[in-house]
């Protein structure tokens, strides 16, 4: 796929935790839009996209974006995190010996969100909470079978099918989270990687 992709180098936690993430990667999303020209990019096919925390802050800047009025063609989610608040049974099922655990869950939620329930509550730390979902950017979504964030990422795509927006979502079999780093050794992550980015790339003409 030809396009011109710019990667944020967003603050951290636990030195940094929420707002400053969800901050930066907004800033830098406006000030791409603001510039595409600058970028070589075409203002009708701006996208955003991430992977895990970043499925996460992808999601909270399209929600903001379509707030402010601001186009997006497509929203790339991959195993994202979606939802602070509840508890999912993908959590339980997966919840040890998939790289990413059940306890990994609730501490990075600590760190990068806090205890307090109108923080971890708000869309921008959890979009599955946002009050509308209408007249959000077509979403790619793609989710591992054993995951501890599956269900919560496959919550997030129905209540967007559910809201009218152009969705495509696959929950891989076989696959764990961070399957997106996993296609040089496995084919399974290849050809999941390859159809997320195929479909991306239907969704930006």
């Amino acid at each position: 796929m030809d396009a011109v992709v710019v990667a944020v180098d967003y603050r951290l936690t636990p030195e940094h935790p929420f707002p400053a993430p969800y901050d930066d990667c907004l800033a830098a999303a406006r000030h791409v839009a603001d510039h595409i020209d600058d970028y070589g990019g075409r203002r009708d096919r701006l996208a955003v996209a991430g992977d895990s925390a970043g499925g996460n802050l992808a999601a909270a800047v399209a929600l903001t974006f379509r707030d402010e009025g601001r186009p997006l063609a497509a929203q790339l989610l991959v195993y994202p995190a979606t939802d602070f608040v509840g508890d999912h049974p993908s959590r339980t099922e997966n919840g040890a010996g998939y790289l990413l655990g059940a306890q990994d869950v609730l501490d990075l939620q600590h760190l990068y969100a806090g205890d307090d329930p109108t923080v971890r509550g708000s869309y921008q730390v959890s979009p599955l909470r946002a009050a509308r979902f209408t007249d959000l950017a077509p979403a790619v979504i793609g989710t591992a079978q054993y995951d501890p964030l599956r269900d919560e990422g496959n919550a997030y795509a129905e209540a967007l099918k559910d809201a009218g927006v152009d969705v495509f979502a696959r929950t891989y079999d076989g696959l764990i989270h961070a399957f997106l780093n996993l296609f040089p050794v496995s084919p399974a992550a290849d050809a999941a990687v390859t159809e997320l980015y195929a479909e991306l790339k239907a969704r930006l003409g």
